[in-house]
């Protein structure tokens, strides 16, 4: 069934609930967001305008109370359908003042010259605004303090609502039935930029919104590189082929890939897909609420071997939802508890003789008795094209 596009007001007044309550327990009067995906996840914005970095685009939210939007007046009519409070508009782009002199006076109004104002100031953050216009942020409010409030925008992410389950099931559905259908058209002889042009192709016929994010690569008993661009090189005998996905649906991501040999692959190349589906397996019967991203790392580098797992790409797998790529990270190092409702990517890769590589990726959600798969579970052993 096809969820509903879009979110009840309720779902909007419960983000917030949380948000606010994060921000009387960290003292924060005031939070500034910048950044597409934070203000979505609060007000609902949703513009592909984001695209054009010539425009600031703020949210503030109370410690109590609606958000306000201070945005450019282009956007005023999408913002004003959305969950605020008020909708304040600046003319942009300006050659003095972009939104800043506004946007202070929003603040002051909201909190005063000396609020405490959190902002998202730590790991894969981006501040979206000229760096100088800062400085004058500053000084125009009065006398703020700067906080990191990060991890009250990432805690309340991670944890997923039903609603938003539901288009992340939707989606890694759609994306899993392209990925199936595709050794029906596969063949010897295409061009790698073809394969990719046809995924496309399919995956916008069979209801997905976009393919933001398509990348892979094939080569003999595996790949050198996996971020590139395709080339014009025709698949041949011997080849491995992966192409990793970001399609969207309703502003929910999937993120995972599909490996497929061509003819005579070799050994290696087979022992590989195997031994990464076999880690993948592992994570998916072994997850439970209540571990680490770090235990989750564990449980694949196990299987895999070696101190940190026969790779150097750094980490296993990250969470999911209206980013490609979402806090946490499986690596040694993160110790963000796993709780029930994270919808979360399996990653795990090996290296190869002679520079190749191979990866094996699925998503999954955590549920209060274990994993839920929302890709559709790749082959146990790897998909070969004959002819």
């Amino acid at each position: 069934m096809t969820p509903t596009r879009g979110f009840p007001k309720s779902e909007f007044e419960n983000r917030l609930k949380i948000i606010q309550a994060s921000m009387v327990a960290d003292e924060i009067d005031v939070l500034l967001l910048t950044q597409e995906h934070d203000i979505r996840y609060v007000t609902g914005f949703m513009t592909p305008f984001w695209q054009s970095p010539t425009r600031p685009w703020f949210v503030a939210v109370p410690q109590s109370g609606m958000p306000e939007a201070i945005i450019p007046t282009i956007g005023r009519e999408v913002m004003g359908r959305c969950f605020t409070g008020g909708v304040h508009c600046f003319a942009a782009p300006s050659n003095n003042d972009d939104g800043i002199a506004l946007l202070a006076r929003v603040i002051r109004d909201m909190a005063g010259p000396e609020a405490v104002m959190g902002m998202m100031i730590g790991p894969e953050t981006k501040l979206m605004m000229p760096l100088m216009d800062m400085d004058v942020l500053v000084e125009a409010i009065g006398d703020p303090v700067l906080v990191d409030a990060t991890m009250i925008l990432r805690s309340a992410r991670m944890v997923k609502s039903p609603l938003e389950i539901a288009k992340l099931r939707h989606i890694c559905g759609l994306a899993s039935d392209v990925f199936n259908a595709m050794p029906s058209w596969l063949k010897q002889g295409q061009q790698l930029a073809s394969v990719f042009t046809m995924f496309k192709v399919n995956a916008l016929q069979s209801g997905i919104d976009d393919v933001s994010y398509l990348v892979g690569n094939a080569g003999q008993g595996g790949y050198d590189d996996i971020i590139s661009p395709p080339g014009e090189d025709p698949l041949v005998d011997g080849d491995v082929l992966m192409l990793d996905t970001g399609c969207v649906w309703d502003g929910y991501f999937c993120d995972f890939d599909r490996n497929y040999g061509f003819g005579n692959v070799s050994s290696e190349a087979h022992e590989a897909y195997e031994l990464l589906w076999h880690a993948t397996e592992d994570a998916i019967q072994g997850l439970k609420p209540g571990m680490t991203s770090a235990d989750l790392f564990g449980i694949m580098k196990a299987r895999l071997g070696g101190e940190d797992g026969d790779d150097d790409v750094g980490r296993y797998g990250h969470g999911l939802g209206i980013q490609l790529t979402e806090p946490p990270s499986h690596i040694g190092w993160d110790d963000t508890v796993l709780t029930e409702n994270m919808v979360l990517t399996l990653e795990p890769s090996l290296s190869l003789s002679g520079g190749k590589m191979m990866v094996h990726e699925e998503n999954i959600l955590l549920t209060a008795n274990g994993v839920e798969m929302l890709s559709k579970r790749a082959a146990p052993k790897l998909p070969i094209i004959q002819g």
